[in-house]
């Protein structure tokens, strides 16, 4: 098999995994919050991540290259901010949402890229980036727009919006570590930042915000944990670096719209039946989200944009 057709499969491969991720969550939320859950999934995922890195780089890729403060802030926004902002945000939104919001990602980085650099979008992305708000609102709201304004839905999305907000950040952030590999840079973020999310899970239980699980609780859902870290956070992010490699990283980036579909169809199968107005919401978002990157296509990329699309298989 050729370099595209492994980056096809692999691309498929990391929209399946993801779309089918935000299902099983939303079931493991049901009986374990996102604090405890994020924990529990990092201590393993940053651990295997780790192993890796050391067994193909070699022990010395582990060390922080006197970076670890900023390897570790920005490994709380990217793992901490991201993963516990929209696990907390899928206790109280639906996972076909959830999933839509994320899929917004690269149009978020280009957005905080635009604040960094002053490198405005072009007005086709900017058009595009309206639409794919619309669409979602049509999604989030159950094809009824007007309930978002009445207040009566949404704040989970947005929460789940806001880790995305947080990606982006942790994404432009790893441009400043070129000379590191992306397996390098993920895991050594993710096990910083595993320790802010470790630390942020004892803070609230210790507050008496939330209770501790029980081991029964967490024994019940170890099957989804055990999905949502080997496939979820291991073997998909392993999958997008790999399939950046071999299609290009904007031609890899058009995969993640696959991720909601997955999810809505996995619902659908459960029973779900969507209203209308909901299904074309969430057509005009995908469709919107591919004309956005198939518009942002320059001639020649500038390098930091390039780095910065390269880096954007770092987090998960």
């Amino acid at each position: 098999m050729g370099k595209p057709g492994r980056g096809v499969m692999f691309g498929i491969t990391c929209g399946v995994i993801w779309g089918v991720m935000f299902v099983i969550a939303k079931s493991a939320l049901d009986r374990i919050d996102a604090f405890d859950l994020t924990t529990i999934r990092y201590a393993f995922a940053s651990a295997i991540l780790l192993a890796i890195l050391a067994t193909v780089e070699g022990r010395g890729a582990l060390r922080l290259a006197g970076r670890g403060r900023r390897l570790w802030l920005l490994g709380s926004v990217g793992f901490a901010g991201f993963n516990l902002l929209a696990f907390t945000g899928l206790e109280h939104a639906r996972p076909e949402s959830a999933a839509l919001i994320v899929a917004f990602a690269p149009l978020v980085t280009a957005l905080a890229l635009w604040l960094r650099t002053g490198n405005r979008p072009s007005r086709g992305v900017l058009l595009t980036f309206g639409l794919a708000l619309v669409g979602v609102s049509f999604v989030v709201s159950h094809g009824d727009p007007t309930s978002i304004l009445r207040g009566s839905v949404g704040w989970g999305d947005a929460l789940v919006l806001a880790g995305v907000v947080s990606f982006a950040v942790y994404t432009l952030g790893a441009s400043e570590f070129r000379d590191f590999s992306p397996l390098r840079y993920t895991a050594l973020t993710a096990g910083l930042g595993w320790l802010t999310i470790a630390a942020a899970a004892l803070a609230v239980t210790l507050s008496g915000w939330k209770s501790a699980p029980s081991a029964g609780d967490v024994w019940a859902v170890t099957p989804q944990i055990a999905y949502i870290t080997i496939p979820g956070a291991v073997v998909a992010v392993l999958a997008w670096n790999a399939g950046v490699g071999s299609i290009g990283p904007q031609n890899f980036a058009l995969f993640g719209n696959l991720v909601p579909v997955v999810t809505f169809a996995v619902q659908i199968g459960r029973g779900y039946r969507p209203a209308a107005l909901e299904v074309a919401g969430a057509v005009v978002t995908i469709l919107a989200l591919v004309a956005a990157n198939l518009i942002s296509r320059p001639r020649r990329r500038p390098l930091e944009l390039v780095t910065l699309e390269e880096r954007l298989a770092d987090a998960a």
